[in-house]
């Protein structure tokens, strides 16, 4: 088996380090232990955590998780498009693609995911059944974490932000009519004609994206509106708000911190791993002093050769 190219190991390591999972000397944090601990994408670890923490939401988040862990679960049967694109329309989050997930899992459970009305709303029975089935094993989990689930009510916009917050790296902003551009890459990007938003009437500056799908153009999949503020509060990296003369200056003087602390981090951990290997040499060293050291003393006995033993005389009378 090869091994991976060294650019796919790199950016794999960049994106663990902007959603906190390792720190400035590549080291697991104590987010990224807990993130390692769930089967799934680090991204929807990342959101699922940050839900429980600071969003209060992790009820809520546990079911999208577990919507986008599993293929689509909305079918369009060949003659039937219209029907089952007006049925679709009656799921809809206005904002949110992703809550738009969290509503058909709801609905169905209130109605014990019953194959018929299933069917009758053109969703797949093996679909939405296969995601209760990793709801429930994500709920497991976080329950041997010791973290219960939490509910927000009926207040929605803790989950759009914890979605921001694990994929504010995939962030477009508005160019046109249902147009976006990628906010770090400058990929233009369309929202689907089967997204919530698509027919919205109003479109959002600032939309997070699943991930993107490559047809005559590219397409965002799985699109939530998301506002600006929360993108320069949680990827402090990429984004930041226009700010005055003063306060850019600040901004600026505490980049340069930032920067000299990471340098001073990557000073002390290579000490620390040059006096590791210091001490192992010494210790290897007196190993074999010892060693040498420990050696029996034999009569007539030469260094490195064979014992040497004289002959009995006999005595006789």
């Amino acid at each position: 088996m090869d091994s991976p190219p060294e650019d796919n190991i790199m950016t794999s390591l960049y994106q663990l380090w902007i959603l906190g999972a390792i720190d400035n000397t590549g080291d697991l944090t104590k987010l990224g232990r807990r993130m390692a601990e769930f089967p799934i994408d680090t991204s929807l670890s990342k959101m699922l955590l940050f839900a429980h923490e600071h969003g209060k939401c992790s009820s809520e988040v546990l079911i999208v998780v577990s919507m986008l862990s599993v293929p689509s679960v909305f079918f369009r049967p060949k003659g039937r498009e219209e029907e089952s694109d007006a049925v679709r329309e009656k799921f809809f989050v206005p904002e949110s693609d992703h809550l738009t997930l969290l509503n058909v899992f709801l609905r169905a459970k209130q109605y014990k995911f019953d194959a018929q009305w299933c069917t009758k709303h053109f969703i797949h029975s093996k679909g939405i059944r296969k995601a209760r089935e990793v709801h429930a094993q994500l709920v497991d989990l976080m329950k041997q974490q010791k973290l219960d689930p939490i509910s927000c009510g009926g207040s929605w916009d803790v989950i759009r932000k914890s979605i921001c917050s694990a994929y504010f790296y995939n962030s477009s902003k508005i160019k046109g009519i249902g147009e976006y551009i990628n906010m770090l890459s400058g990929i233009p990007s369309a929202l689907h004609p089967s997204s919530a938003l698509f027919g919205l009437g109003y479109t959002p500056d600032y939309v997070c994206y699943h991930e993107l799908i490559s047809t005559s153009k590219e397409y965002m999949s799985c699109v939530t509106a998301v506002e600006g503020e929360w993108l320069a509060e949680l990827g402090p990296m990429f984004f930041s708000i226009k700010e005055s003369y003063e306060s850019a200056l600040k901004r600026r003087q505490r980049e340069r911190n930032d920067a000299a602390a990471m340098e001073k981090e990557m000073q002390e951990k290579k000490l620390v791993e040059e006096k590791k290997e210091a001490e192992e040499e010494e210790r290897k060293a007196s190993m074999s002093r010892s060693v040498s050291r420990s050696t029996v003393a034999t009569p007539g006995r030469s260094t490195s050769a064979t014992p040497k033993f004289m002959k009995k005389r006999r005595v006789g009378f």
